[in-house]
């Protein structure tokens, strides 16, 4: 999954691709790169970020999402919002990547059920200026999962199928540091509870402090990409459906060693081929997703 954020403030291209044809183009590169599913985001969550107006957010992302669907790209969008969610969806969105998991609008479970999409519900304990106070966990992946299985209840009971469903344990959101790696570490336990699991990773400030110089100061988010290829390859080794990257090639290169290392150590079963993946073969037919 390729990242198009549209937005002037993202942690990770500080509005390189703010206007629709920039943002279309910067779409176009990313699957050439490899990417199956571009992500058309136009509110950024990065830690300490304010909410934008649900108008503004409409007309940053419904014109982009429309262009790379006609351009025949396979198109996410990226919201909290059950009327930005039904308006993509409108123009040719096939996955609707909530990272709120619904708690952040009553409304979204409903559009999802009836649109059919596949829905990402990630872990989320609150929005991006108040995120930070709530990393607090007794065993962060049994916490994770329990408050995951509690989405997938809230779904099932607003009438969206389970095989609509994709969760996300939601790296770095309410999770500043060392939560993380626990929640990687252990990924076979949340690809256990048998749904396909979204990993999230890419250029997110834990890997900015893994990397860190002599100075004790982060890495910047341009060059944490080779940090993020490398928890792509063990990712997509744990048996994750996707990874949702800004950088794609790398992560497009280690997707395949884990395939191919898994292939010859019979391992078991990888990351799904990508002609099996019914959002990508259905979007490529012009039908329905479900």
């Amino acid at each position: 999954m390729g990242v198009v954020n549209v937005t002037p403030d993202s942690f990770s291209d500080g509005g390189r691709w703010f206007t629709p044809g920039a943002a279309v183009a910067h779409g176009l590169e990313l699957l050439e790169q490899g990417a199956d599913l571009l992500d058309v985001g136009g509110e950024s969550t990065r830690p300490g970020s304010r909410r934008v107006a649900v108008e503004d957010e409409l007309a940053r992302v419904l014109p982009v999402v429309e262009e790379l669907v006609d351009r025949g790209a396979t198109v996410s969008v990226d919201t909290t919002r059950a009327v930005v969610a039904r308006a993509a969806v409108q123009r040719g969105a096939v996955v609707v990547n909530d990272v709120s998991g619904g708690l952040a609008d009553d409304d979204m479970y409903s559009v999802v059920a009836a649109a059919g999409v596949v829905y990402v519900a990630m872990h989320w304990r609150g929005h991006a200026d108040v995120m930070d106070d709530h990393d607090d966990y007794d065993d962060v992946v049994t916490d994770v999962r329990r408050e995951l299985a509690a989405r997938v209840d809230a779904l099932r009971a607003a009438g969206v199928h389970d095989d609509q469903v994709v969760l996300d344990p939601g790296l770095g959101f309410a999770k500043a540091g060392a939560s993380n790696w626990p929640l990687l570490a252990r990924l076979p336990e949340l690809v256990a509870d048998g749904f396909p699991v979204l990993v999230g990773a890419s250029r997110k400030r834990f890997l900015g402090h893994l990397l860190a110089g002599p100075d004790a100061e982060p890495a910047p988010p341009l060059a944490r990409d080779r940090a993020t290829a490398a928890v792509t390859a063990l990712a997509a080794a744990a048996g994750a459906w996707c990874v949702r990257v800004h950088e794609v090639a790398g992560s497009a290169d280690a997707v395949r060693v884990a395939a191919a290392w898994q292939g010859a150590t019979g391992a078991g079963a990888g990351p799904v081929d990508d002609d099996e993946l019914a959002v990508d073969e259905d979007a490529r037919t012009g039908g329905s997703t479900r």
